[in-house]
């Protein structure tokens, strides 16, 4: 039988924190773009132009 040199536990929840630490940077930056002024004015005119016939 082959027995694992390394131990690896904890390893799952090191891997969901990297996980959940790129999801947050994402989040972050995705609300930067959101708070522009450009990203606002096209977004506004886009539901305009979806709800005016």
């Amino acid at each position: 039988m082959l027995r694992r040199s390394i131990d690896d536990r904890g390893s799952a929840t090191a891997e969901y924190a990297v996980v959940i630490l790129a999801a947050v940077a994402f989040a972050g930056v995705l609300v930067a773009v959101m708070r522009s002024g450009e990203v606002q004015q096209i977004l506004t005119d886009l539901v305009r132009g979806a709800l005016v016939p």
